[in-house]
């Protein structure tokens, strides 16, 4: 298996043993009273019980390194977009409607312009997820924030608040044997794996950002990378509320399809019929030779969201789904191999700790 995310600056299995070593830590908070938490660490969101059936679902994430290309093309009015759709689609993953995100945005130069910019993608992506932003942070800080060129550096994070049923949550505990897996296409490379996709493209390759190379169908490189990430949240939200039972969601990010473990890992997952793999992806792999097994641990490989629902009721929920995000597709099953996701049209399977050529 090759390591080409590690060379390039990120190892996950060391930021799994530094999450691990936070959360040993954090779970041990004694807060002088019985914890509000309805569910355990691990989840893509978490709900506090705050009153009889009711719970406030909560989430923080960023956009990464995806602000480095907006900052080198100085085009900034699509990552407030990412920095909505990752926190919105993972709350909308424990069942809960997003009703609000905060923005922190810190700065290396407060430059009215960009900020507009970023304020743009903001006001785009909270119209498209349902959401407002009632407020946020701003922080200029030069002597932390260096930018790519200096002084246009920034980092934008959130945090997303929702509402759920307490008898609603969908935590994936009725995910059985046999549940059919729906895929939801992605966009692009969404907000994980930059560090890997930049390395790949731009260094390994030798691409330029205004660079169109035959793959990407005439786009260029940062069109492709700058592609907002999609947000699910309206179509999940239509699933929900309808007759059809919903056993797990899953938000596909850093991790790639090992993210379905995050819904438990007393069941697996079988992909024997992905989405198609985007262009993007491809190039990325074979400019930076990095292997199938790694492709598939780091990126969303066309994916972006899984839902996992009974079998008999896949039809209605592809038909349903399909009506806001066209490609949405049956793309496998759950098994009863604990704990473990293969993708037998590729020879891959794997565990928590990764993914390899199965045999």
């Amino acid at each position: 298996m090759s390591d080409s995310y590690a060379a390039a600056g990120v190892d996950i299995a060391e930021a799994d043993a530094g999450v691990r070593a936070l959360v040993d830590v954090l779970r041990t908070i004694n807060p002088g009273r019985p914890s509000l938490s309805a569910l355990p660490s691990g989840h893509y969101a978490n709900v506090l019980r705050v009153a009889p059936n009711l719970g406030i679902a909560l989430g923080a994430d960023g956009v990464g390194t995806k602000v480095i290309v907006a900052e080198q093309t100085g085009r900034y009015d699509t990552v407030g977009i990412d920095c909505i759709a990752m926190n919105v689609n993972d709350v909308v993953c424990v069942g809960a409607e997003p009703l609000a995100v905060l923005d922190y945005l810190a700065v290396e130069q407060a430059d009215p312009a960009v900020l507009r910019d970023i304020a743009l993608g903001l006001k785009a992506g909270a119209e498209q997820a349902g959401v407002e932003i009632p407020g946020g942070e701003l922080a200029q800080l030069p002597e932390l924030i260096k930018g790519h060129p200096s002084p246009k550096g920034f980092d934008l994070t959130g945090a997303c608040f929702g509402t759920v049923a307490l008898d609603a949550i969908v935590t994936g505990e009725r995910i059985a044997a046999g549940d059919a897996l729906i895929g939801l296409p992605a966009s692009g490379v969404h907000s994980n794996g930059l560090t890997l996709a930049r390395r790949a493209l731009l260094e390994q390759g030798r691409l330029g950002l205004d660079e169109r190379p035959a793959e990407l169908g005439g786009a260029s490189v940062a069109d492709v990378l700058l592609e907002p990430t999609v947000i699910y949240v309206r179509a999940i939200l239509e699933l929900l509320r309808s007759d059809l039972p919903v056993h797990g969601l899953a938000h596909i990010t850093g991790g790639g399809v090992l993210n379905l473990l995050r819904l438990g890992k007393r069941i697996g997952y079988e992909i024997d019929r992905p989405l198609p793999v985007l262009p993007v992806f491809e190039l990325i792999a074979r400019l930076g030779a990095v292997d199938a097994a790694e492709m598939w641990k780091v990126f969303n490989m066309g994916c972006g969201f899984v839902v996992t629902v009974p079998a008999d009721a896949a039809d209605a929920a592809v038909a349903l789904l399909s009506r806001r995000h066209p490609g949405a597709a049956r793309i496998g099953r759950v098994t009863a191999e604990a704990g473990r996701v293969t993708l037998p049209g590729l020879g891959l399977a794997g565990d928590a700790s990764g993914l390899a050529q199965a045999g």
